[in-house]
Order: C-alpha cells, then sequence, then structure tokens
C-alpha cells in the first residue's frame, strides 16, 4: 500500500504564517524608515539644484521681491515638487498642488532656500512642527544645510537638532 502524504498539515502551514508575520513585523517599519530617508534626500537634492542660479542673482545684485529687476521665480528655475506644500498640522487641503521651494536673496549676498514637507510626504515628515529643509548661503558665499528631521532621517552633509523657522 502506497500511503504518501499530499498537501501541508495544519501545524505546517500555521509556522509559515507566523515566520512570515514576524517578517513582516521586521520589514514594514524598515521599509518606512527608508522611504522617509529617501524623500528627504529627495528634497536636499531639489533644493539644492537651485543653488547656482541663486548664486547668478546674488552676482547680478538682484535679490527676491516683487520690484522690477529682482530674481522671479522663473529666473530661478523653481519646479513644483509633491513632497512640499503648506500643510497645517500635517494635513493639506483636498486636491493640494504641488508646492516650490521658497528662495529668500538678500542685499548683502546672503541667501535661504527652504523646502517645507507636506502634501504627499511621509507621516514621518508630517507633523504638528514642520519640518524644513534650508540650505543658507552666508554674505562670504558658503552654502550650509540644515534641516529639523530626526537624525536618523537626515542625509549626509545635512546638519540636524537646530530650530528652523520658516519664512
Amino acid at each position: 500500500m502506497n500511503t504518501a502524504q499530499k498537501g501541508f498539515t495544519l501545524i505546517e502551514l500555521m509556522i509559515v504564517v507566523a515566520i512570515i508575520g514576524i517578517l513582516a513585523a521586521i520589514a514594514i517599519p524598515q521599509y518606512q524608515n527608508y522611504i522617509t530617508k529617501s524623500q528627504v534626500s529627495r528634497v536636499m537634492g531639489e533644493t539644492g539644484a537651485i543653488k547656482t542660479a541663486v548664486e547668478d542673482c546674488v552676482n547680478s545684485g538682484k535679490e527676491t521681491g516683487s520690484a522690477a529687476g529682482n530674481c522671479t521665480a522663473a529666473d530661478l528655475g523653481l519646479t513644483a515638487s509633491n513632497l512640499l506644500g503648506a500643510a497645517v498640522g500635517g494635513e493639506t487641503a483636498e486636491g493640494a498642488k504641488a508646492a516650490t521651494p521658497k528662495v529668500n536673496i538678500n542685499t548683502d549676498g546672503s541667501a535661504k532656500i527652504q523646502g517645507k514637507f507636506g502634501n504627499n510626504a511621509s507621516a514621518n515628515l508630517k507633523g504638528e512642527t514642520p519640518k524644513l529643509l534650508v540650505w543658507s548661503r552666508s554674505t562670504s558665499g558658503s552654502w550650509s544645510c540644515d534641516t529639523n528631521v530626526e537624525a536618523k532621517y537626515a542625509p549626509n552633509g545635512c546638519t540636524t537638532g537646530g530650530t528652523l523657522t520658516a519664512f
């Protein structure tokens, strides 16, 4: 008589489901952290790409504002990002459109480029305190990056821990 087993027992199936559950419990938070870190890096790159245009405006003696001859959004090449927005309390209005980084150029040659996380950014980047990434240009022409996101999400070359205010 040939009585070969055909199929899996209930115990074997329960063990497989338990193993998959344990792996998912570890993998999902790690994946969410990875997504958040990549979004911060993306905003760093998007805002950092504007530095050259800001340098051109500074070297031309222009500043931001509505006065004639000042640098405009078109001069700076600002493009919309679905990770930036004017989130209030972590929520955006239904159908909110993608926002552009904010730029402030002063007559003394200092400048700031600000990216404020909102819209489609990770839940880790939204909250009651707005999460910002700011490039600052000193009057001597050196650039620095600061952010108030958690240190584990901050990209290399961007300092954390300081108090940043939106402008």
